[in-house]
This record gives structure tokens, sequence and C-alpha cells, in this order.
């Protein structure tokens, strides 16, 4: 199992990252909030999780060490595979995820794009016993530069599954959200509260 990669990022698209590790470019499939964080030509080294499938080989990579372990183990209910849990850390923090699963909150859940109310309360008895407890680390969100955070957003909507058009409504149903955090707007709240817009909107 690839365990991390680290090297110069090489290029970085909606969802993906290519690290060039020993001359070979490696692509990794990040959430909004990891790519939020690299700078192409800059280092950088990522905790990943490979999932290997009869026609495919993906690697899915994470800033922190909890992300990947929340990330396998919510692949442990039924129904979710890579895609979707990736789609859950990218709408929630995994302490934010433990503490929706302890608490029993659907709506949270609901949040992410492809779950239900039915598949947020499966999700909910699978995964009460698995998360476990929030472990409460400290740390700020990844953070965008403001004159990017708007096509940081837009892409990671686009990613989500969203049309064009409505990750562009979105954008501008937050950009008071993100004038008011002032230059160095959070991505991941932003995406939170542009998916909340998205929900409403439908």
């Amino acid at each position: 199992m690839i365990a991390s990669v680290a090297g110069p990022v090489a290029a970085l698209g909606p969802d993906t990252a290519v690290v060039e590790v020993g001359g070979v470019g490696i692509a990794v499939h990040c959430t909004p909030g990891t790519l939020a964080g690299l700078r192409v030509g800059e280092p950088t080294r990522l905790a990943t999780s490979l999932v290997v499938r009869e026609d495919s080989l993906t690697l899915y990579g994470f800033a922190e060490e909890d992300e990947r372990t929340v990330f396998e183990l919510l692949q442990t209910a039924s129904g979710v595979g890579p895609r979707l849990a990736q789609a859950m850390l990218a709408v929630h923090s995994p302490d934010a995820l433990r503490r929706a699963v302890a608490s029993g909150d659907e709506k949270a859940l609901t949040a992410v794009p492809g779950i239900g109310k039915k598949g947020a309360q499966k999700l909910l008895l699978d995964l009460r016993d698995r998360l476990g407890e929030p472990v409460g680390r400290p740390g700020a969100p990844a953070a965008v530069a403001a004159a990017g955070w708007r096509d940081e957003l837009r892409q990671a909507l686009v990613g989500l599954g969203y049309a064009p058009r409505e990750a562009e409504q979105a954008v501008e149903a937050v950009t008071p959200l993100a004038e008011a955090d002032g230059a160095e707007p959070a991505l991941p709240r932003l995406l939170r509260s542009a998916l909340q817009s998205l929900n409403r909107a439908r």
C-alpha cells in the first residue's frame, strides 16, 4: 500500500494534484480543502489511501493522517465508496463527521451531495460505533488567497458534480461571507455554505 507521497507539486486540477516522486508524476485525488493548501512547484507531503479495483488503481490524498483514517472508516459503511467518502470529507472535517454521527445529525450528512434523508439515516446506524469520539486537534482551516477563492470554490463544486452555472450561482451566494472574512477566506467554510445554498435551491 502507498501510505504517503512527498515531493514538489507538478500540477493542480479541480479534484486532483500531481506530485512528482522520483521523476514520476503521481495523480492524487484530493478534497478542495487539501488542494487549497497546495501550490505548483512547492513541496508537499500527503497521506494517501490506494483504492484497488479490477480496472483501476486510484490514489486518494489527504493533508492529515486523521482524514485518511476517517476516509477509510467511512467506506466500511454499506453503500459508501471512495468518491462519496471523499465528498463527505470535502464538506465536513473528520471531527465534524464524528460529532454528526455521535449526535445523530441527519442534516449534516444530507449537506453532502449524493446523500438523501434515508441514506443519512442508514449511515448514522452503520457508522455509530466506527468513527469514535472527536479528537479535537487544533488547527485552522486551509485559507485561500482573496484573488483565487472564487476559482477554487467554483472548481470544487464542479468537481463534486454540480453544473458550472449552479457553481457560479453558489459562489455569488457566499460572496458576502467571503468578503466578511477579509483577505484570506477559509475554503472549507465557504464550501459548506455554498452546498447549503445549492440544497435550498433544489
